[in-house]
């Protein structure tokens, strides 16, 4: 399928955070370890592979095929989990929300950039094995954030109330979501397997965990995607030093608080991601997720009766350490520490938290993961293509927003010149002799002068205004269809990305929406891709 590209700076939706570092800026090369490149990632292997204990693997894969049995998991998927127990195999590791039915349309991108990546590793390095692992946020407890997608510029919304760690809600409800759903898709071929994939994973499962899975796999697991739910008991144990650490010398805190100082001092536009607490903990149970806090010695469970005193924490967390739930801030650690990953798959917010960590992982001494911004695209029919062609729009034009992009196209269009810029240059020419002839006359004057100057330019903007105005008007027709392709491309005057679920592209392109995709997303491009389908 036909292909093209853009600087991520050029789009103008991500941060200044980001495109410095695709820009590799001197600057930030402390806050990561090695700049996502195919040559770099034999010395992240290196470094991982001293770092992961057969134990460790030997409990990863117990506890994931416990979490298969009931899942019907390609050959590709069960072997990739059978290698993970094998010294020369490593993961690149996306993580995502338990949005319902996947959410935006990014969810989809996130996943095949991290299966294309372990595809382009294994043809480098053909001695080592790579699986692809998505980690569901199963402890996540924001309901607000995942419980609803978008359809056809309608929210689909899971109504009901929720506490605790989402992975553990149960299903009800999702089968009146079902119908309302179902009533939108119409009739046909691609409708009927949206309808059947809906039905099978929120109906058919107890819990948003399972039916997340469910549908996961479903989608990937031809690809050989590992899905993995790390809230249990066996791999929460591998993080018990960890956590006592956290608990008793805050050490997360004051690592990060000093980094984002540091991040800080760079540049005024870096806007730091997430503030760390003193303990980046919470006690996790049924219906409830909430702050693990210290006072004086004695340990406490935020806006509860649930109070212990040091040794007591410790007993707990030795006997029950899947009570014990990580934060945005130890999240990174917790996946670090159980799988044997080289590389992290990310947006531009989550990537910017991760630059906040590095100083946290030398001071507990794991290693820290490559970093790598997930595959961002804009997908757009033959149809769209060529009204672009005729409206003589260039990819970079449709990423301005809109009233930038139609003020830009009625001054190019216009037989008449609407850009007073050289007339309000002419005029400051004149102000300089009047300020000039004021300094040698009366230097009351400069005042006024000042008072003129300002007046008589707001004049001319004020002329440029109305004329602009004027010309929008007689190119009505002209602007509508700009406005329309553009609404089409752009939902809420947002990326495609983030607004759409991929069941609106699937209703067309069927099959070949995932197939295109995975052929033509290239982990390591570093650039945003356009995409005719």
């Amino acid at each position: 399928m036909p292909t093209d590209c853009i600087p991520f700076r050029d789009t103008n939706y991500f941060s200044e955070l980001i495109c410095d570092y695709l820009d590799e800026n001197q600057a930030l090369q402390p806050f990561y370890n090695h700049f996502p490149k195919l040559e770099n990632f034999k010395t992240q292997i290196t470094e991982k592979e001293a770092s992961v204990t057969t134990h460790t693997r030997a409990v990863l894969v117990e506890v994931l095929q416990k979490q298969y049995q009931n899942v019907n998991a390609s050959t590709l998927t069960l072997a990739n989990i059978e290698s993970l127990g094998e010294g020369q195999t490593f993961t690149i590791t996306t993580g995502h929300q338990l949005n319902l039915f996947t959410g935006p349309l990014y969810f989809l991108y996130k996943i095949i950039s991290t299966i294309n990546l372990t595809n382009e590793l294994k043809a480098k390095h053909p001695e080592y094995n790579f699986v692809p692992v998505y980690w569901m946020a199963t402890e996540d407890h924001d309901f607000d954030e995942i419980d609803y997608f978008n359809f056809k510029g309608k929210k689909v919304k899971w109504t009901r109330d929720a506490s605790g760690g989402v992975g553990e809600l149960d299903t009800n409800g999702l089968d009146q979501v079902f119908e309302s759903y179902s009533n939108q898709l119409g009739h046909g071929k691609n409708a009927e397997f949206l309808r059947d994939l809906f039905k099978k994973a929120y109906l058919e499962h107890e819990n948003l965990a399972e039916a997340t899975r469910y549908l996961a796999n479903a989608l990937f697991k031809d690809y050989g995607l590992v899905i993995i739910d790390a809230n249990t008991p066996d791999l929460k144990r591998l993080l018990i030093p960890y956590i006592e650490r956290e608990l008793l010398e805050k050490v997360s805190y004051n690592a990060v608080e000093k980094t984002n100082a540091e991040l800080s001092k760079i540049s005024e536009a870096y806007k730091i991601q997430v503030n760390p607490r003193e303990i980046n903990l919470f006690y996790l149970t049924k219906g409830l997720r909430e702050r693990i806090i210290e006072k004086n010695g004695s340990y406490y469970v935020n806006d509860t009766e649930i109070k212990w005193s040091k040794s007591e924490l410790l007993k707990h967390l030795h006997e029950n350490p899947e009570r014990f739930s990580p934060n945005v801030i130890m999240r990174p650690l917790y996946q670090e520490v159980i799988l044997p990953n080289l590389c992290y798959i990310g947006g531009g917010g989550e990537l910017a938290y991760w630059f906040e960590l590095k100083a946290y992982f030398e001071t507990v001494n794991v290693p820290f993961p490559m970093l790598l911004l997930r595959n961002s695209v804009l997908v757009k029919t033959e149809k769209q293509t060529q009204k672009i062609e005729k409206l003589e729009l260039s990819l970079k034009d449709l990423f301005l927003k809109q009233e930038v992009l139609i003020n830009q196209q009625v001054k190019a269009l216009s037989n008449i010149d609407i850009d007073f810029t050289s007339q309000k240059e002419h005029l400051q020419n004149q102000f300089k002799n009047l300020y000039q002839l004021a300094e040698v006359t009366d230097k009351s004057f400069l005042g006024a002068v000042a008072a003129q100057e300002k007046k008589q330019l707001k004049g001319l903007s004020n002329l440029e205004k109305r004329l602009l105005k004027a010309q929008k008007r007689n190119l009505n027709g002209h602007i509508d269809r700009i406005t329309e392709i553009q609404d089409q491309l752009f939902p809420g005057q947002s990326l495609q990305e983030r607004n759409l679920n991929f069941s609106e592209l699937y209703l067309e392109f069927g099959d070949q929406l995932i197939h295109q995709l995975v052929l033509n997303l290239q982990a390591l491009k570093g650039e945003f891709l356009i995409l005719n389908l």
